[in-house]
């Protein structure tokens, strides 16, 4: 048997949080090795949820049953992402002999060698030997999903005039403000872009965008050619991507940013108040490798 089909025939559990951001990079890796997986939310119980991973005593034993527990027969591949789930990994390793390859996505607090592989972005600075640098997050898209969602929505978005940009809006987080002011500045930029070039909008927002912030971008689109997506009925947020000519991102979540650079497309970054050295060395990387510009009011091409 070739290790291709080893690979394929090997069971996998995803273990996060159950973070949209995190579980799709690991859903990504699974997909991206032909895995069986299935998906573990897991919460976790004070006061272990706020100590790093190896001040915790008996980690399988610290998860609330409101979330999934985590009981053998253990993965032969476990993927993780996220704070909660890094002691998680490593007891399961534990309990299976180290006989379960593990995979944590993004820096774990603690030695990195304890786990098979760890794979980080670029804008961190762990390195090792185990650690595989990537230049932004992991994601799921591929070119036989974007061609699928592509021609399930296009008949959805035909009466929207050329170009078509899509709009993907994040919101706050720790590191970044979304208030009522900054989506207005937004609305605002969007509304000389249809001015200066004609364009269209497909826009999808997100959890943390707000309901505030939501009728701010409900109310400003009325007087623009748009599809407005926040979050009732099918997500046709591949579609978007795929029937897109450019695309503006606001630079809150390096997921969306990398997800919408994967396309070959004009992406345009609106920025947002806030930031940290980490956000601020990704989306300068970003820039000067040519994926990234900033929205200027007017939509250049490149590829």
């Amino acid at each position: 048997m070739s290790a291709d089909s080893k690979i394929k025939q090997a069971s996998c559990w995803v273990v996060t949080d159950g973070s949209a951001g995190m579980e799709i990079q690991c859903i990504g890796l699974a997909e991206a090795l032909g895995l069986d997986f299935k998906i573990k939310r897991i919460r976790t119980t004070k006061p272990w949820r706020w100590l790093p991973p190896h001040l915790w005593v008996n980690p399988l034993k610290s998860l609330d049953e409101r979330g999934d527990l985590l009981e053998p027969p253990w993965p032969d591949i476990l993927i993780s992402c996220g704070r909660q789930a890094i002691p998680l990994n490593l007891a399961i390793k534990k309990a299976n002999g180290d006989k379960t390859f593990t995979i944590h996505i993004q820096p774990p607090n603690c030695n990195a060698r304890k786990f098979d592989l760890v794979i980080v972005p670029e804008h961190d600075k762990l390195r090792g030997e185990n650690v595989l640098v990537c230049l932004g997050a992991l994601g799921q898209i591929t070119p036989e999903k974007l061609q699928e969602a592509g021609e399930k929505f296009s008949a959805q978005v035909a009466h929207l005039t050329s170009p078509r940009v899509a709009v993907l809006v994040g919101g706050s987080n720790g590191c970044y403000d979304m208030t009522e002011e900054v989506m207005r500045d937004l609305t605002q930029k969007l509304a000389t872009l249809h001015q200066e070039t004609g364009c269209s909008y497909l826009v999808t927002t997100s959890r943390r965008t707000g309901a505030e912030n939501e009728a701010i971008l409900k109310t400003a689109l009325k007087g623009l050619p748009h599809q407005l997506w926040t979050g009732e009925g099918e997500n046709p947020y591949f579609g978007y991507l795929a029937l897109a000519d450019a695309l503006i991102v606001t630079g809150d979540s390096v997921n969306m940013v990398c997800e919408a650079c994967s396309m070959g497309k004009p992406v345009h970054i609106f920025e947002l108040p806030g930031g940290n050295p980490k956000f601020k060395h990704f989306h300068q990387s970003m820039r000067e490798n040519g994926y990234t510009r900033p929205i200027l009011g007017r939509l250049e091409e490149w590829s």
